[in-house]
């Protein structure tokens, strides 16, 4: 069976975490579930990126110390596993596990080895908020163009990593498509950098400047490894790698995917830093990235450093995880910038669930509890290949898995709810409360009911990947456990019971 290995970034934990990144991770969380309902072996990898200094800065500006910070702030983003539904199979802290340390050592000695790390004197500017340095034509008017903040002047020997030398291999690999990027903006992006010309860069930072946080370079401890040189390792470190780990051979060497999912403004990080570092290091490089946009309030993007983090866990305990998930994958675009609002949240929540799916749900239900003594009926001879509403349903689940291949979870969700409101067409139009009333029309009766029953039933089955609480709960109430079980089946028990989306003050 395929193995495929899908992470999300790692983020800084200098505060609790905010909407943007639970944007991430439940896109992440979406392919996985995917992966696992079309048999594949799947491992999910998220974690919390600690050894940086703008963690050692959030600390100073708390008065604590940068464990107790970081130990506080990660507990909030291991939770967004239940508040968002989340379905990883491991959270790596960069500060706090063991694996971490030895594999970044012994990434960094496999570099060296290769001669690709060397110490030199630099100076340059450097953005604490996106721990990068910067030339000054990269700049907007003299401020960093992700935080709007000057960057500070730095002059200090650090170590340095010859991304030059891989200037030709990368441009092989993106030209080739040998790692695929989503969107296809993003690897024009990726080219034009490495046509630009890669330059060298710095991987440690002074200990005196970190004041000692983070892992200090192999036989030079006046130093630490420089965090993006530290937090990329993380999806090697994740499985054993320095420790002799079979997980790594068989989640990372013999995976058929690799792929990272992460934000637009680390795509440099990824596409070009990390696949250097792999070569040089003798291993894989991904197969694929794919890149999100940013969320905005009111057009602004929402950060931490900004002050207008939105917190995912009080929205998704007042609508339910499933709100959430449906607003981030539906109406923020996949691959773009998008909008939150409270306002539209509810809205989406009222009108699209509650009021398109969870009406559907109710009425089809009642219907059949009413008519048919609450048991799905079967449909007469003949019925099942002529009946349009099923034949939408057949080629449903393909359209829907194509839209989240290709990392477009708005289209997944725009074609199903474009199949919900046919379902709504299709109840109004046949009206099964007056084909009740005529005896000669039975047989019809309980074709419609069969029919809408097999529909929320792919329903179901399509949004399990996407709305995991609701597709159990859906299933549950067609008198399955599990959308494996088979389409609707004639005899099945359904259940009303409680609606799937709730009435909300």
């Amino acid at each position: 069976m395929p193995n495929r290995y899908i992470t999300t970034a790692i983020p800084y934990v200098n505060a609790a975490p905010h909407i943007g990144f639970a944007l991430e991770v439940v896109q992440a969380d979406t392919l996985a579930r995917l992966y696992r309902q079309q048999g594949h072996n799947v491992r999910l990898q998220a974690g919390t990126d600690e050894n940086s200094i703008k963690n050692v800065h959030a600390a100073d500006a708390a008065g604590i110390p940068v464990a107790e910070l970081v130990e506080r702030n990660a507990v909030h983003f291991i939770a967004l596993k239940a508040s968002l539904d989340l379905s990883y199979d491991d959270f790596i802290r960069t500060s706090a596990d063991a694996r971490h340390r030895c594999g970044v050592e012994r990434l960094w000695k496999a570099c060296f080895e290769k001669g690709d790390i060397y110490k030199r004197g630099y100076s340059g500017l450097y953005c604490t908020g996106c721990e990068q340095f910067y030339k000054p034509g990269e700049l907007d008017d003299g401020h960093c163009p992700e935080h709007g903040t000057k960057p500070e002047l730095i002059e200090e020997e650090n170590w340095f990593f010859r991304l030059s030398r891989y200037e030709g291999a990368l441009r092989k690999l993106y030209t080739h498509r040998e790692i695929a990027i989503v969107p296809e903006a993003r690897r024009h992006e990726v080219l034009a950098w490495i046509d630009g010309g890669l330059e060298d860069f710095s991987i440690s930072r002074s200990a005196a400047r970190a004041r000692g946080w983070g892992i200090p370079v192999p036989g030079d401890p006046d130093q630490v490894i420089y965090v993006w040189f530290d937090a990329l390792a993380n999806y090697l470190t994740a499985l054993g790698y320095g420790i002799d780990n079979d997980d790594l051979s068989r989640w990372w060497a013999q995976a058929t995917l690799r792929e990272h999912v992460i934000g637009k403004g680390i795509t440099r990080f990824h596409a070009v830093y990390w696949p250097a570092m792999l070569l040089s290091a003798g291993l894989p490089t991904p197969t694929r990235i794919l890149v999100h946009g940013y969320i905005t309030a009111e057009g602004r993007k929402i950060g931490k450093s900004a002050g207008n983090a939105i917190d995912p866990a009080p929205l998704a305990q007042e609508l339910g995880s499933d709100a959430l998930r449906y607003y981030l994958l539906r109406h923020i675009r996949s691959t773009g910038d998008g909008d939150f609002s409270h306002a539209r949240f509810r809205q989406a929540y009222e009108s699209e669930l509650a009021g398109q799916l969870g009406n559907l749900a109710h009425r089809v239900l009642s219907m059949i509890e009413r008519y048919c003594g609450g048991t799905t009926p079967a449909a007469p001879y003949g019925f099942v290949d002529a009946d349009r509403l099923l034949r939408a349903a057949r080629q449903l689940p393909e359209r829907i898995a194509t839209h989240l291949h290709a990392f477009a979870f708005d289209r997944a969700l725009d074609e199903t709810w474009t199949f919900v409101a046919d379902a709504n067409r299709y109840v109004a139009e046949e009206a099964p409360w007056n084909l009740a009333k005529v005896a000669a029309s039975e047989a019809r009766l309980r074709g419609v009911l069969f029919s809408l029953s097999s529909s929320l039933f792919t329903i179901a089955r399509c949004i399990a990947p996407l709305l995991p609480d609701t597709s159990r709960k859906l299933l549950l109430k067609l008198g399955a456990t599990d959308w494996r079980c088979g389409d609707a089946q004639a005899g099945r028990r359904v259940e009303v019971g409680m609606p799937l989306f709730p009435r909300v003050r």
